[in-house]
């Protein structure tokens, strides 16, 4: 046991120092804590739903979920049941068949419901609009209170488009 600590004594610290930088990424992570806690007691709790969507809005979820942007640091998690929600963050064109289960998560969430279009497809139809499979953007089906574009808006723009949100509740 002493040779081993005699071993990592005689070695030292063999890893890179740390370098700080600014990052946008902790400014924006920082300012919206500050909001969720002014607003939401600490923690802002989403419920994501893919109305339709490519799945391409749904990637950059997950990486914003990730160890290099981790969102839950900053107070905000995903949740699975609308019941616990705060906001409802939805994504793609509506679509007919998922347009009684939005209008269903809607009804469950409690008050004060906030709804996100994240995307150009739930926010404004994208390329497939109206028709017979699709009722278009999200606002055709809820009332949306912000509108994150982009095809698929990054995990900045996300974060940047909820900060926005929130300094407007």
């Amino acid at each position: 046991m002493f040779r081993l600590y005699n071993k990592i004594r005689r070695t030292g610290c063999v890893t890179e120092p740390l370098v700080v930088t600014d990052d946008p990424i902790v400014e924006l992570g920082a300012a919206c804590q500050k909001e969720i806690a002014a607003r939401f007691s600490g923690s802002l709790a989403i419920r994501m739903v893919d109305a339709g969507s490519c799945n391409g809005c749904e990637l950059e979820v997950h990486a914003v979920n990730n160890s290099f942007y981790d969102i839950e640091r900053f107070g905000i998690h995903f949740v699975a049941s609308p019941r616990h929600a705060d906001l409802l963050l939805v994504t793609g064109v509506v679509s007919r068949h998922m347009q009684e289960a939005l209008k269903r998560t809607y009804a469950a969430m409690s008050a004060p419901k906030l709804v996100v279009a994240m995307g150009d497809c739930a926010g404004h139809g994208g390329e497939f609009g109206i028709s017979y499979a699709s009722c278009g953007p999200v606002a055709n089906v809820l009332p949306v209170d912000a509108i994150i574009p982009g095809c698929p808006p990054t995990p900045l723009a996300l974060m940047q488009g909820l900060l926005q949100l929130l300094r407007r509740v």
